[in-house]
């Protein structure tokens, strides 16, 4: 009984082999001589494209021979579909194999790529944007040269503006078609986008125009309500932000519209509302360091109006106050609380400087809007002079919880940022459980051995010092404490 043959794209081992070779060198033969119609060139790279989503047993399509092949049917071809098909092939390939990301700069197609990032069609957009934002990694391409000689700036700009323009066409248009193309072409352009800025410094000025178009699409999508905050697009929007000059004219009039100054940075605050409640700890590093450090950069680009609204809304109010800073969930409490985020070192970073800078780079001023406890880790290690006054007790002013204030000055305990007569005394706490006096004595602990580690004082942990003076004792495991507070030991 003869054997089913397995469908194309199927293959393993050496029959996959077998069939790549013989794929790849119909796919060459046909560069020199037109062997091939078009329904089986087209038929023959989505064979070949299946085959390469996995390098095993096809190394033919992963040699220089191979890519420069599918190079010539991508970009030399007079048919869409051809060029799409190969296209794709070449993308999996610069993917999946870094050394033929070079292989291709050598050919030098970039001029060819560039151009046709222009040709107007989501498909084009997303696969040629995918496929220079592959060579920007482990290559000696020259992206200069891309920008100055080939517009590399000029197109994705354009298409930038494309994507912003739908946008609002479907905004008036609430049963406008959307292509799912639209949305991946978009998501590449945002990724080249940072690459390119992130890579090629010295020509960011040319991406000036972008941020109109990111801002817009930014503040006009829609933030899905079933998913994470910080997902593409949004977090493509954020990352592409941040590496372009917001203090041009053009980006300041697309940050701050007369109309509306303060959209921008309320979407961002939105967005970061958002995130700070939906990542755990150990995921706010990668997704909400980059938004915190752009909220940063549009704050000290913002005009007066903006800015206080952007206080308002980040530093401490009185409400906050009722309570030890950092306590709570509201956005400055969990904005000052990731400000000490062991876990996420950028974004502790870029909090403390956003939370400086809106105390207008004063040290009082900062110790005064988050407390000594907050302020001080910050100040010791940007070697700022703590305050004379930061041990000191001073007044806030107290309005409505809206954050009027009014006259009325109310104490502040320096350290906490609490209002005094919001304090409780030490008999209304409650008393701590063992675990918790345990874990007390662990933190601290720690916390003197890393500044004994630091070198800048002399100091020596109480429990060392406790032992060396015979005052400290290991007590059995059966230990256990009577009502009055003396040990006692089981009977066995």
């Amino acid at each position: 009984m003869a054997q089913r043959r397995r469908p194309p794209g199927n293959l393993t081992g050496p029959g996959k082999l077998d069939a790549v070779t013989d794929l790849m060198d119909k796919l060459t033969e046909d560069l020199k001589s037109t062997q091939l119609s078009p329904p089986e060139r087209d038929s023959a790279l989505e064979e070949l494209k299946l085959y390469g989503r996995d390098p095993r047993d096809a190394r033919p399509i992963f040699t220089n021979e191979g890519i420069e092949t599918l190079t010539r049917h991508a970009f030399d071809s007079t048919s869409d579909t051809t060029c799409r098909n190969a296209l794709k092939v070449l993308c999996n390939a610069l993917f999946l194999r870094s050394e033929t990301r070079q292989m291709f700069v050598d050919l030098g197609y970039e001029a060819k790529a560039c151009s046709k990032l222009q040709s107007g069609s989501w498909n084009d957009e997303f696969l040629v944007s995918r496929l220079i934002l592959l060579t920007t990694y482990e290559t000696n391409i020259n992206l200069v040269k891309l920008i100055d000689q080939h517009q590399l700036a000029d197109t994705m700009v354009q298409n930038l503006e494309r994507h912003a323009k739908r946008l609002d066409e479907k905004a008036a248009r609430k049963t406008a078609y959307f292509d799912p193309m639209e949305g991946m072409a978009l998501e590449e352009t945002l990724k080249l986008l940072f690459n390119v800025t992130n890579f090629c410094s010295e020509r960011v000025s040319k991406f000036a125009p972008a941020v109109s178009h990111i801002v817009t699409l930014l503040c006009k999508d829609d933030i899905p309500a079933t998913r994470t905050p910080l997902v593409p697009p949004f977090s493509l929007f954020i990352n592409a932000l941040v590496n372009l000059d917001l203090s041009s004219g053009p980006a300041q009039a697309a940050l701050f519209p007369a109309s509306e100054p303060e959209v921008s940075a309320n979407r961002l605050i939105d967005l970061l509302d958002l995130a700070l409640k939906a990542y755990p700890e150990s995921e706010l590093e990668q997704t909400t360091s980059p938004l915190v450090c752009v909220i940063l950069s549009v704050y000290e680009h913002a005009p007066d109006a903006v800015r206080r609204a952007t206080q308002g809304r980040l530093l401490p109010t009185e409400d906050d106050r009722k309570n030890v800073l950092g306590k709570g969930d509201t956005l400055p409490a969990r904005l000052l609380r990731n400000s000490t985020n062991a876990l996420a070192p950028q974004l502790r970073t870029a909090i403390s400087q956003l939370l400086f800078d809106m105390s207008d780079k004063d040290a009082t001023k900062f110790v005064k809007n988050v407390g000594y406890g907050f302020a001080s880790g910050f100040l010791f290690q940007n070697q700022i002079p703590i305050p004379e006054a930061a041990s000191e007790g001073y007044d806030v002013s107290s309005g409505s919880s809206e954050g009027a204030s009014s006259n009325i000055r109310k104490a502040v305990n320096p350290i906490t940022g609490q209002f005094l007569d919001a304090e409780q005394s030490i008999s209304e706490l409650p008393e701590m459980t063992d675990e918790e006096k345990e874990r007390e004595a662990e933190k601290l602990f720690v916390l003197f051995e890393r500044l004994k580690k630091t070198g800048v004082m002399s100091v020596q942990n109480p429990i060392e010092k406790a032992v060396q003076e015979g005052r400290f004792e290991e007590l059995p495991d059966d230990y256990e404490e009577d009502g009055d507070g003396d040990a006692t030991t089981k009977k066995v």
